[in-house]
């Protein structure tokens, strides 16, 4: 299914003058407008009127293409144009369609929920968070040649496009105040669009800081990973650690800022070096949860940070307790189970092939690599080489040969081996058949030592081997059970 905006926007026009509603629209759509792009995923809609009873005639007229979501305490609904062909199995969003009544939002002291009133135009763009998205364009001229001069802009929004300047329309403190989610989407904003945010809007975040724990794990989460899907998400990371706005919702990679000297050794700036894998393993993917892996990968450093005489800092053990501080976060922040379960996994692993690489790549090694990282193991090694933060060439080119060479071992030994689909050749029903026992831990440590006999390259991953293998073990097993049995 293909979307023809042009006709979608001429039908919205049509409606708009059926009902005497006039309809703009406002903030990142016109923005980006100007700053030059032509395809749009999402635009926002301003109705003057009930934004609701607009979306509802929206949908009588596009109903067969798409759904309508209704949001009647705020007045709003969105109308999805959705492929319908893949419905069934996974429904593509192919365009989002928001309408609003014209309103004012406000938030008490304590309250994440604002209030809401009807106003005209003017106010509802002036409680919009910045004034490069406090711009709206009225429906009729959205594909107009001359569309520009229709632009509505009473905050300058225009002018700080040119500029590159993030500002609130109205004094910043009261901005931030009434949304507290705003001051984080300030520093998305700085990441994604390349903008310095103004002074007085700065000093305005750091003051307000503190109100961003009335706002909702799901709002910050959302917020968290836009910010993680920019080119060089660095610049966000950074402007939240400087604001203060990063102690309220990281505050463990807060924790690994600072170098300790103790008998002039000292160790790296663990947050500094975090920022950086960030934006290296931002260049190598865009998946927003590997990039996040990245964020938190080092984030038991500082629960594990020792100095040894004669040795020096040492961070032993940092994976594990990581794992288990990804934990705390996926439950602070709502991570899905499996948001949870792949940060916790290439957190726990990610110092792994490194160990490998001290050690000697061995086929054994190697097995063991491969079957516990299963379809994350592409992300393991692209997080692993993004680690890599040196600044002098020849330590850089060394350790990612490293990672060359670990991959082509890995290629190698996936195709002697064929370990991606690994478990035990011999299954349980056969052994609890061939050896008369019920399921159980029994036929559970049988399969255990199958699986170890071939990691450990004692016999081939193959059935054949496997079975013989079996036939030689199976014996002890039942001794085991039958002398369990006696006592």
């Amino acid at each position: 299914m293909k979307i023809d905006l042009k006709k979608i926007i001429t039908k919205l026009e049509k409606i708009s003058q059926q009902e005497k509603m006039p309809v703009y629209a406002v903030g990142g759509f016109v923005r980006d407008k100007l700053m030059g792009q032509k395809d749009f995923k999402d635009i926002d809609f301003v109705v003057e009127g009930s934004g609701l009873e607009f979306a509802k005639k929206v949908d009588q007229v596009f109903k067969e293409q798409g759904r309508l979501i209704e949001f009647p305490d705020f007045d709003t609904a969105r109308y999805l144009f959705v492929d319908r062909k893949k419905e069934q199995e996974h429904t593509e969003v192919l365009l989002e369609l928001e309408f609003a009544g014209a309103r004012s939002e406000q938030y008490d002291e304590k309250s994440r929920k604002p209030k809401v009133a009807p106003v005209n135009l003017a106010t509802d763009l002036s409680r919009r968070d910045f004034t490069v998205n406090a711009l709206a364009l009225p429906l009729p001229y959205i594909f107009k040649r001359n569309w520009k001069k229709f632009v509505i802009d009473e905050f300058a929004g225009q002018q700080d496009l040119i500029d590159k300047i993030l500002r609130t329309p109205l004094e910043p403190k009261r901005t931030f105040s009434d949304d507290p989610l705003r001051m984080l989407r300030a520093v998305r904003f700085a990441s994604q669009l390349g903008f310095a945010i103004e002074e007085k809007t700065l000093q305005a975040i750091h003051q307000e800081r503190k109100r961003i724990a009335i706002v909702s794990a799901e709002r910050i989460k959302e917020e968290l990973f836009k910010l993680m899907s920019t080119n060089e998400p660095s610049i966000g990371l950074i402007l939240m650690f400087q604001t203060g706005l990063m102690d309220f919702i990281l505050p463990e990679v807060v924790a690994l800022d600072g170098v300790e000297e103790i008998y002039g050794h000292n160790h790296k700036n663990n947050l500094v070096h975090t920022f950086k894998v960030v934006d290296n393993i931002s260049q190598r993917s865009s998946k927003v949860l590997l990039r996040l892996s990245a964020l938190l990968h080092d984030i038991g450093k500082a629960g594990t940070k020792k100095f040894i005489p004669k040795i020096g800092w040492t961070f032993h053990q940092h994976e594990h307790l990581g794992k288990k501080i990804v934990g705390d976060i996926a439950r602070r922040l709502k991570f899905s189970k499996e948001e949870y379960k792949y940060l916790a996994k290439l957190v726990r692993w990610h110092q792994h092939p490194i160990s490998l690489m001290d050690e000697g790549i061995t086929d054994s090694a190697v097995r063991r690599l491969v079957v516990n990282l299963g379809d994350e193991l592409e992300d393991l090694l692209l997080l692993g080489v993004s680690d890599i933060t040196t600044g002098n060439p020849d330590k850089l080119k060394k350790r990612q040969g490293n990672y060359d060479r670990l991959r082509a071992k890995i290629d190698e030994v996936n195709a002697k081996d064929k370990l991606r689909a690994f478990q035990s050749p011999v299954r349980g029903e056969e052994i609890m058949k061939e050896c008369d026992l019920k399921s159980g831990p029994t036929v559970g440590k049988i399969k255990k030592d199958i699986e170890e006999a071939i990691l450990d390259g004692k016999i081939k991953n193959e059935y054949k081997s496997a079975k013989k293998y079996f036939d030689k073990i199976k014996g002890g097993y039942l001794k085991q059970v039958a002398d369990w049995e006696k006592i």
